[in-house]
């Protein structure tokens, strides 16, 4: 007998199917024993890209990724080619100052608010614009006549490109809600890719072709799709009030963040947490070429062609998963998956030169690496109060960066001293304690609010 008809019980992530039949005579019978089927719901998962604010957060992803390479390696690459001395090139590689110093002025975006769209999204324009200006700039200059120009230049446009981070990282914290941050993260992640692959490998292509002059202004050009993005975002929702003075601005965020529970131990799973994958990243590419014998072109097509899509794979999925898995879970499972991913590089140094084992070396490490990027950041947001998000996430992913600026210089006296294989295994253990302390500090991780007032 067919059924008339069916419903759905709800449970959880499930739902329960129960068939419904009705006999000549109206006798109305109900069958959930036999004829019961789960069925997997991903609505949940899908309906965090039906999102406004995670289309915005993608934009400017690709808009803070964009005058990176442009003030960094293609700048270089500009340079040697119109026959600028290395001496002069080596000191240009102090313009990425702005990056690493960016926490001591984003006191001033908390604080003071621009006049027009609001908190965060006035500044974010701000910058955008004075980015377009100063990219257009280097484009007139000459780095043979006046390499101290362009240089003077690129300083500012990397010191406006910094503040723009500091004010979408703000931006992307205060406007996505819990269950969007880990997609949220990896959709920036995959817009700041893809742009850092625009000015860097396509400019260099399109250099030969359009010349470095006309590169630079279309990367101009390509700059300002930024501010349609940034007239379009939302609000976020709510009413913060800014501090009330730069002594607040500046002594605020650390007050507040100290006043946590475990907020020292917090501060020291963020330095430990992607410590082991860092570590390992040191000295890869070496790795493959030296120690394995893979051609440069070989690992460039590999490692970093392979090795950036899956980690845009990685990082999206990771974020899609944690709308069901939460924060603690989501860091511990991926964080186990980034250092079990390492050792596969202690396989491959035992295993010799292996496509195979490249391929999935390289795939396995940066889909973990993904996935474990988006919980992280994630991780940084949720430890921010929104009246000083500006200031808290600058000083927060800079203290990330510690671990990996004091470690990684080890790397190679480590090399030496035991060899790849068991440095790669090294590298492995260097995670256990970043996931001891994890294990230890989820009860304060679980009980992060969703929205710091």
């Amino acid at each position: 007998m067919n059924p008339s008809y069916y419903y759905y019980i709800k449970l959880g992530n499930y739902e329960k199917l129960h068939f419904v039949y009705r006999s000549p005579m109206g006798i109305i019978t109900v069958k959930n024993e036999e004829d019961t089927r789960l069925r997997f719901d991903i609505s949940p998962y899908l309906q965090v890209f039906r999102s406004r604010s995670i289309a915005v957060i993608t934009a400017l992803g690709f808009s803070s990724g964009l005058p990176f390479a442009l003030t960094s390696g293609t700048l270089q690459a500009w340079m040697a080619v119109a026959g600028v001395d290395l001496k002069t090139i080596g000191v240009f590689a102090l313009v990425g100052l702005p990056y690493t110093l960016k926490f001591f002025w984003s006191p001033l975006m908390d604080r003071f608010v621009p006049p027009w769209l609001g908190r965060r999204r006035g500044w974010i324009i701000m910058m955008q614009l004075c980015l377009v200006i100063g990219i257009s700039a280097m484009a007139f200059s000459s780095p043979q006549r006046a390499p101290f120009f362009l240089a003077g230049l690129a300083l500012m446009v990397a010191f406006t490109s910094a503040s723009q981070d500091i004010v979408i990282d703000a931006y992307r914290t205060d406007v996505l809600h819990e269950k969007e941050r880990g997609i949220g993260a990896a959709v920036f992640v995959m817009g700041y890719r893809i742009a850092t692959l625009i000015s860097g490998a396509l400019a260099l292509v399109l250099s030969d072709h359009i010349g470095w002059r006309n590169t630079y202004l279309l990367m101009a050009c390509i700059m300002g799709m930024g501010i349609i993005s940034t007239v379009l975002g939302p609000e976020p929702n709510g009413r913060v009030i800014p501090p009330n003075s730069m002594k607040e601005a500046i002594s605020g965020p650390m007050r507040d963040y100290f006043s946590r529970n475990s907020a020292l131990l917090l501060l020291l799973l963020i330095i430990l947490y992607k410590l082991g994958d860092a570590y390992a990243g040191a000295l890869t590419t070496a790795f493959l070429i030296k120690g394995i014998g893979f051609s440069a072109s070989e690992v460039g097509t590999i490692n970093k062609g392979l090795g950036l899509a899956s980690l845009i794979v990685g990082a999206i999925f990771g974020g899609t998963l944690m709308v069901r898995l939460g924060l603690f879970r989501s860091l511990l499972i991926f964080g186990i998956l980034q250092a079990v991913s390492n050792l596969s590089f202690t396989a491959l140094a035992w295993t010799g030169k292996s496509y195979g084992m490249l391929i999935f070396a390289v795939a396995f490490e940066n889909l973990s690496g993904g996935m474990g990027t988006a919980a992280f950041v994630s991780l940084l947001m949720a430890m921010c109060n929104h009246r000083y998000t500006a200031t808290q996430y600058a000083l927060l992913s800079s203290l990330a960066a510690l671990g990996r600026i004091f470690i990684s210089p080890t790397s190679g006296f480590l090399v030496e001293s035991i060899g790849w294989a068991n440095f790669f295994f090294v590298t492995f253990l260097t995670a256990m304690p970043g996931l001891a302390l994890l294990f230890w500090l989820r009860n304060e991780i679980s009980n992060l609010k969703t929205e710091v007032a």
